[in-house]
């Protein structure tokens, strides 16, 4: 399994502090706190993570190389740090090729600039490149929460 890059393994409780403090408004406007519970162990983690809101869900973008995420395989409930207000959810991840893919989309209507950040070009009023969101979705899954 692989381990998280140095940066992230020291980053994360740096970010988790201010997020939890009153600075929070900071990061908040777009990074919140995620606390899941093990499928097997049944302990909890708590992680950093971006986010892009509709209305009441949330998209979240990972590497799939990443672990936190797998918990939530068949959707769970989830607790998040969300601008300094905790708040529960339901999370689901999203595997399947068509399913990023449409995530993906949906998340560049939300903020055009991650196309960059994903290596996906736009073209004929900001409507992304097919093949560009697929090979993105190779390395990724995106995790829908949806709020209570």
């Amino acid at each position: 399994m692989p381990q998280p890059n140095l940066f992230i393994r020291l980053s994360n409780p740096l970010i988790a502090l201010v997020l939890r403090s009153p600075l929070h408004g900071m990061l908040s406007s777009n990074t919140l706190l995620i606390t899941v519970k093990g499928r097997k162990s049944g302990k909890t983690y708590t992680t950093p993570v971006n986010y892009l809101q509709d209305g009441n869900s949330l998209y979240i973008l990972s590497s799939n190389e990443r672990t936190w995420w797998r918990n939530l395989r068949g959707g769970s409930a989830v607790t998040l740090l969300l601008k300094g207000t905790e708040v529960s959810g339901k999370g689901m991840v999203i595997e399947d090729a068509g399913g990023i893919t449409e995530g993906l989309r949906t998340c560049l209507q939300l903020a055009p600039a991650y196309a960059r950040f994903l290596g996906v070009k736009m073209v004929d009023e900001g409507k992304p490149i097919d093949q560009d969101l697929l090979k993105a979705a190779r390395s990724r899954v995106i995790v829908k929460v949806d709020l209570a």
